[in-house]
């Protein structure tokens, strides 16, 4: 199985694991009855059983578990290759205000290793906007790194959602754009990596238009992925630009999410500019706009 690998590993080496394990940022120790160590983390459960000297590597990230940690284990398999794809993720989809943000970002085995030891994983994880912003540019500084960062302020997203009448399209639309930019910079890139849609021929028909020769896949937690984590961040990172800046030029608090509050902040910036300068701030569709109206 793909997802599930043992590996042969001499206390020494179960040492040197479990210290980096442990100084990473990525992964958390559990409890696991007989094992000396458990720890899951990058879409990975990592146990290790010392009567045995064996590791057990399980979940769909096994592959990118394997390639970055132990490269050079006595593996029962040989399929341990992580392959070079594009992931692509989205920020402010569910914020009533700020953008619409999707990046994307190019990996290969090389450039995951790298990745891995930036820290990168799902910008949910990451409360701090310093570090994400620490992060994003750590991402773009590496060494041969591809990617593509679409930022659809409010004012062009409420008319793309007015022509499109479907979040789910325009999300597929700023997608596939990404992955088109993505693959104009990596032409052999094969494969592109995205978070599950609620319909998958959404994507698939939104990418269909470029014509590109790139296998699409998509999967729940994709952030799970390095290449999705990573494009996460940048996201991210640019959409709190974005609210900053927007903040400061409106004089007025844009708070996250789309809970009362954003309401009562939505009606203070109604009473500074209008409610026909509302649209350059948020996301019209969203119900929101019409208890406030």
């Amino acid at each position: 199985m793909e997802n599930q690998y043992n590996a042969e590993l001499s206390e020494a080496e179960a040492r040197q694991l479990h210290a980096r394990l442990s100084s990473s940022p990525a992964f958390h120790e559990l409890e696991r009855e007989h094992a000396l160590f458990c720890f899951r983390g990058m879409d990975v459960s990592i146990a290790y059983f010392a009567k045995r000297r064996r590791l057990l590597v399980q979940g769909r990230g096994t592959q990118n578990f394997l390639r970055l940690m132990l490269p050079g284990a006595r593996l029962t398999t040989q399929n341990s290759a992580v392959s070079a794809h594009f992931g692509v993720d989205e920020s402010g989809k569910g914020d009533y205000f700020g953008p619409l943000v999707v990046a994307g970002v190019y990996a290969d085995a090389q450039l995951a290793e790298s990745l891995a030891r930036i820290g990168c994983r799902d910008s949910k994880l990451i409360s701090n906007n310093a570090q994400i912003s620490r992060m994003a540019e750590q991402i773009t500084a590496l060494p041969g790194i591809a990617s593509e960062i679409l930022c659809v302020g409010p004012a062009r997203y409420n008319k793309l959602y007015a022509q499109m009448g479907n979040l789910n399209r325009l999300l597929a639309w700023g997608h596939a754009r990404v992955i088109a930019s993505l693959h104009a910079k990596v032409p052999a890139c094969p494969r592109a990596l995205s978070d599950q849609f609620a319909n998958e021929w959404v994507l698939r028909r939104a990418l269909s238009e470029y014509n590109l020769p790139v296998q699409l896949d998509q999967r729940p937690r994709a952030e799970q992925d390095l290449a999705v984590a990573a494009a996460s961040i940048l996201a991210r990172a640019r959409f709190v630009q974005w609210m900053e800046l927007a903040a400061q030029a409106a004089r007025c608090t844009l708070p996250l999410g789309s809970a009362p509050h954003v309401l009562e902040a939505a009606r203070h910036f109604v009473s500074i500019h209008g409610a026909a300068r509302l649209g350059d701030v948020a996301k019209l569709h969203f119900k929101l706009t019409k208890e406030l109206m």
